[in-house]
């Protein structure tokens, strides 16, 4: 379904903003991304909320330390009953390895390769960090709108690319992303899901602006 491949940043300060934003935007969206900022200040209460809300959670925490302490740390997550956590790519094999170990297919782990808000001089950075996360044994990658096609074409449709950076068409707002674009191109260029935050959070309308996504991708 086109709601499955949209997946909120739930990108706010408080337990209570989060469950507003869950509890307002659930009927159309399946998947919340719990970032740094949140999990933070509230810890795994905050996956608890999302999963009693019925929906399902993308655990975003970037994990980047030696093999065993990321290995640790993605057991701690699978615990939670997340669908998908993330690490750095630059981490390396031996680490990428062992979370990929550790994590044995519970959940969906992907690998972050160049943060949208950092210009590329080429792909090829991202493609590079792509093939190595494959061959580790991960599950996908994040990486922008602009490298999509390549790694989606390398890697073929078994791997899953999730994508940041997506702001839909009429979007005003402020930004630090340096490599962005809208739903529609994202798709069409292989990615499975899109990964929205500030379009939607800071709407007056959320529930209005998710619908105009999902018509947006739904024809794709």
């Amino acid at each position: 379904m086109t709601e499955d491949r949209l997946i909120v940043a739930l990108d706010l300060p408080t337990l209570e903003k989060a469950r507003e934003m869950v509890r307002l935007l659930k009927p159309v969206v399946k998947i919340f991304k719990i970032g740094l900022r949140l999990f933070t200040a509230s810890g795994p209460k905050v996956v608890e909320m999302v999963h009693a809300e019925g929906g399902k959670v993308f655990l975003d925490l970037k994990f980047h330390d030696i093999p065993n302490t990321v290995a640790q740390a993605c057991e701690s997550a699978v615990a939670l009953g997340v669908s998908m956590l993330n690490v750095h790519a630059s981490g390396g094999a031996e680490m990428l390895t062992a979370a990929a170990t550790a994590v044995k297919g519970r959940a969906k782990l992907i690998g972050v390769t160049v943060l949208t808000s950092q210009q590329v001089s080429t792909p090829d950075d991202v493609l590079r960090l792509a093939l190595l996360c494959r061959e580790s044994g991960l599950d996908g990658v994040v990486c922008s709108p602009r490298e999509t096609s390549q790694v989606r074409e390398k890697l073929g449709k078994g791997f899953l690319i999730l994508t940041p950076g997506i702001r839909p068409a009429g979007y005003k707002g402020g930004d630090d992303q340096k490599r962005i674009d809208t739903p529609q191109n994202a798709i069409r260029a292989g990615s499975n899901f899109l990964v929205i935050g500030r379009p939607i959070l800071q709407s007056a309308d959320p529930i209005a602006t998710v619908r105009e996504i999902l018509q947006e991708i739904v024809t794709i």
